[in-house]
């Protein structure tokens, strides 16, 4: 095997020689046998920009066969070309010397021999051909990460010292996603700690109205008991942090099989469809994220990390309009939805009340003193119910039936509503128009005092919509004769339904 001497020297002394990182010695071992694999990941965070990355062997990992060129604008297919042409260009040569044959090599040849070990066999060659694999650079994006870390460090520390949890952990979104809150992977993994759906749900409120994993404090919050419950299951931090990755399941299982919890014979020898490269290298890119985050000037030389935004939060009583928080707030929309990314676009656009109970974050320009405004919140602003959902996107093994069913509706209504030829015939992805609520339901988005007063912007016909009505009947109960006309501020009765209506 390739371990070169000098990488491990070197990349051992500067973590010995520094307090910081020789202290977490215990809790985050680094033997030897990592430190190859750890210098890669320091390389990819300092070296290279995400415009060029290595072309490598994806077990020997210091075995780099060239620096490539990739611009990030460059088409899908003309960077997929690229970098097919690249490996064939690296198999045909590896393939030339598991041949065997060592005299009148070209000084390509030569180079890539040099790469291995002095006495590496032909077998070992063959099978490295069929390992090239490409890594992008991320040094820019390392550098944008620490900058906006000091946003988000400060809270991250606290909630880790809250439960009792190493601070090492706070570097974890470098790896995840360079403290991006809004970064999104093409397996659906979503905010600063990059939770997919499934895990994000055993923490987190994520539906069609909010999703918390957008939120970096929320978030933060969950991945400190998701990484607290891998240590409980696991019993090693190195365990606990490639569970992130592969699972706590997964890593049991890993465990269990190799009768062990040394990261570095699970790395070596554990075999699974699903322990792959992100997943068995989840561990060394986290160690050397901590080297680098821990030595940053070192690396990238000065640079001045984003200050914590000053904010304070309160939770909702009651389900209440956007634009009725805008108005008491003083906060234009843009800032409102900057302060709290987890509320999805049906809030903004008005389809969806900001729910009950959720902890609105209010950026305190110049102190926070805004929590005593939503006292000013009008009676008609305040609601008792949601606006009930007027679409529907169907979900993997949903049935018409199922959906009928979920919103009490009539599947025949479904069906005429949505022009479906065949109530068979839905496909995942399809998004359906779900009718007006029933009469019966109708109170359920009803101000808390049948009012409601008129926002720029307004038209009667959206009123009506808004709150389950008919606009012939809204028109009569404030003897309007004009549909147009109606203006901001104007004060609305909404129509009353009979007391036998009510849940």
């Amino acid at each position: 095997m390739p371990y070169p001497f000098a990488v491990i020297f070197v990349g051992t002394l500067l973590f010995l020689t520094n307090p910081v990182l020789a202290k977490s010695w215990d809790l985050f071992p680094r033997p030897a046998m990592l430190e190859q694999d750890i210098r890669f990941w320091t390389r990819v965070y300092t070296e290279i920009d995400n415009n060029h990355g290595f072309i490598h062997d994806n077990r020997y990992l210091n075995v780099i066969y060239e620096v490539t060129p990739l611009p990030i604008h460059l088409s899908s297919q003309a960077a997929k070309k690229h970098l097919q042409e690249r490996r064939q260009y690296y198999q045909g040569i590896l393939l030339r010397l598991a041949e065997g044959k060592r005299d009148n090599l070209t000084e390509e040849e030569r180079r890539v021999l040099a790469l291995w070990r002095r006495n590496v066999n032909d077998k070992t060659l063959q099978a490295a051909a069929s390992r090239l694999r490409f890594q992008r650079g991320q040094a820019n994006r390392f550098r944008e990460g620490l900058v906006r870390a000091g946003v988000y460090k400060p809270f991250i520390l606290k909630t880790l010292d809250s439960l009792g949890l190493p601070r090492e952990l706070a570097v974890l979104p470098h790896v995840e996603s360079s403290f991006d809150p809004t970064a999104y992977s093409h397996a659906g993994a979503a905010g600063l700690w990059q939770f997919t759906r499934p895990t994000g749900r055993r923490f987190m409120r994520i539906d069609h109205v909010v999703d918390e994993r957008l939120d970096p404090f929320k978030a933060t919050v969950a991945a400190a008991r998701l990484l607290q419950h891998n240590y409980e299951k696991t019993g090693t931090w190195p365990l606990a942090i490639t569970a992130y990755n592969h699972g706590v399941a997964g890593m049991q299982r890993a465990k269990k099989q190799m009768e062990t919890s040394d990261i570095v014979a699970i790395r070596q020898n554990y075999k699974s469809p699903t322990f792959g490269f992100a997943s068995r290298n989840f561990y060394v890119a986290f160690l050397a994220a901590l080297e680098v985050d821990t030595n940053a000037k070192l690396y990238f030389g000065h640079f001045q990390a984003d200050k914590p935004v000053k904010s304070e939060s309160i939770e909702l009583t009651d389900f209440v309009p956007a634009h009725a928080l805008q108005r008491v707030l003083g906060l234009d929309q843009t800032t409102l939805k900057q302060s709290n990314p987890a509320l999805l676009s049906p809030v903004w656009k008005g389809h969806k009340y900001l729910p009950r109970g959720y902890e609105l974050r209010i950026p305190c320009t110049p102190t926070c003193s805004r929590s005593k405004v939503l006292a000013y919140l009008a009676p008609w602003e305040r609601f008792e119910k949601q606006i009930p959902n007027r679409f529907h996107k169907v979900q993997q093994g949903q049935t018409l039936s199922h959906i009928a069913r979920r919103y009490r509706i009539n599947v025949h209504q479904l069906v005429k509503l949505n022009g479906l030829t065949n109530r068979h015939h839905i496909r995942m992805g399809q998004t359906l128009q779900l009718p007006f609520p029933a009469t019966a339901n109708r109170n359920h988005i009803r101000s808390k005092t049948g009012h409601y007063t008129v926002q720029r912007g307004d038209t009667l016909s959206r009123i009506a919509q808004r709150f389950g009505m008919t606009q012939q009947a809204l028109l009569k109960s404030n003897d309007i004769t004009d549909k147009h006309r109606i203006y901001a501020g104007q004060n609305l009765l909404l129509a009353q339904l009979p007391s036998s209506s009510e849940n």
